[in-house]
């Protein structure tokens, strides 16, 4: 009698507890569905673009300043060219090598690249995603992938902050105008078309030019591969970039392919980058961006060309 009713009561004292637990995990969930719900907007999918409301965005900026990030201003570059004032190289020819061992390591903050925030209750860390600034006629443009900004909808909680490191925000925080994404990215999530341009401005600051301040990455579309290649990104557990040397390499008609170790999430929209300053990706495409030992993006061809150009139209 007493084995039993013991048993009973331990069986009792499980269930509770795995109920317990099971109403811990679902208010949580529940939670994170609410916000990501609450930072979400239907935008224009059919078009795959998304105007942005500037008081969402105004508040966005108020949030990352608010205890995420502060700004700490330092000089503009100089008549928008790359801010470390290197001029591009022929990595072919000019002495590139590997990194050895082939596994990402951290790296300096580059004025032109930075981590994407998304501040609130949407179950993503503080930083998400990575993105580059790329040269446009407007000075407000850069690249990231497409899963970053576009799920269930578009991100409305968007913040950018190029050449961030420990907290610190030296060209400012900047917030979307507006998201171009592929079409075919908005109806089915296509690994082929992981790629998403954002423009840019700076809330305070009427008239400043993102790339003045930081320079800006040259596009190359419909690059020849395999060529040397670096990849740069912010994990989402790390307060400064990583980089790696590699071989970029075709992954079928549509995908690039990066073996790298050790490149982890929050590198997704992170570039890929030739000849110096020169863009030929975004980590993302196949796998959501690719496993522990490779990472991929979507071709830079002709979709992506027009991409920029309907980005970058008057």
């Amino acid at each position: 009698m007493f084995s039993k009713v013991h048993g009973r009561a331990v069986r009792v004292t499980v269930l509770v507890c795995v109920l317990g637990a099971l109403v811990l995990v679902g208010g949580r969930y529940l939670w994170e569905l609410r916000g990501l719900v609450a930072n979400r907007a239907d935008g224009d999918p059919a078009r795959g673009v998304y105007q942005q409301d500037p008081e969402r965005a105004d508040r966005t900026a108020a949030a990352v300043l608010d205890g995420i990030v502060r700004e700490d201003p330092v000089a503009p570059t100089d008549g928008g060219a790359f801010a470390d004032g290197g001029a591009p190289v022929d990595w072919r020819s000019g002495g590139w090598q590997p990194s050895d061992p082939l596994e990402a390591r951290p790296a300096q903050a580059e004025p032109a690249i930075g981590a994407l925030f998304s501040p609130g209750t949407d179950g993503d860390p503080d930083h998400h995603c990575s993105a580059g600034v790329v040269h446009s006629p407007q000075g407000d443009l850069i690249v990231t992938a497409a899963h970053c900004v576009y799920s269930f909808g578009f991100r409305t909680n968007l913040a950018f902050a190029p050449g961030y490191r420990d907290g610190v925000a030296p060209y400012g925080v900047w917030v979307p105008t507006r998201i171009d994404v592929d079409p075919r990215w908005t109806a089915d999530e296509d690994p082929d078309h992981d790629v998403a341009f954002i423009r840019l401005r700076r809330p305070g600051y009427p008239g400043q030019r993102l790339e003045d301040m930081t320079g800006a990455l040259r596009v190359s579309f419909r690059p020849e591969l395999p060529v040397p290649a670096r990849l740069v990104g912010y994990p989402n557990g790390s307060e400064q970039p990583l980089d790696c040397r590699s071989t970029a390499r075709a992954a079928g008609p549509a995908q690039l392919r990066f073996d790298c170790a050790d490149v982890p999430n929050g590198t997704s929209g992170g570039p890929v980058l030739t000849d110096g300053h020169t863009l030929i990706g975004v980590v993302g495409g196949r796998d959501g961006g690719g496993d522990d030992m490779t990472s991929y993006s979507s071709y830079f061809g002709d979709a992506v060309r027009a991409l920029y150009d309907r980005a970058t139209a008057p």
